[in-house]
């Protein structure tokens, strides 16, 4: 783990057990479990599609797999980070299901980690890609919104 910033993998996958805290649920409510498995569903799909269409070029780490194509098709025509926005719906799922005030504040931590990961991210791929990179965030949003570098 040379790359400084891959401190960030270590920090997501941190925090994704931190969300297996044990404990009672503050709340549980029907509504609020279908609620959760649909955006839980969302989320995997998401997470799914993206590692389909990564396939051997899906690394953990925060610069791209050394020789793998830029990807601008399938989910990666939404949002340049589809792994990431999955993981953040499945994980907030978890997270209402659950019903743990502690585990807000640990999917709003790993938001975070998520975002300045993304942002990390894109710096690495300018550097790999140039101006095609430049010209797919300028079209394409890092999550669901903030098109362009930033």
């Amino acid at each position: 783990m040379t790359d400084r910033a891959n401190w960030l993998v270590v920090a997501q996958f941190l925090l994704l057990a931190l969300l297996l805290l044990p404990g009672d649920p503050l709340w549980s409510e029907t509504w609020i479990t279908v609620l959760a498995v649909v955006l839980g569903l969302v989320g995997a799909a998401l997470v799914i599609a993206s590692a389909t269409v990564l396939g051997r070029d899906l690394v953990p780490w925060v610069a791209p797999h050394p020789g793998a194509p830029l990807r601008t098709h399938g989910v990666f025509r939404f949002t340049r980070n589809p792994m990431y926005l999955g993981l953040l719906i499945a994980t907030a799922a978890w997270v209402l299901w659950r019903g743990r005030i502690e585990l807000i504040v640990v999917w709003v931590l790993l938001a975070a980690v998520l975002v300045v990961k993304a942002h990390v991210e894109q710096r690495r791929l300018i550097d790999a890609f140039g101006d095609a990179y430049r010209d797919y965030a300028e079209r394409t949003p890092l999550l669901l919104f903030a098109r362009g570098i930033r």
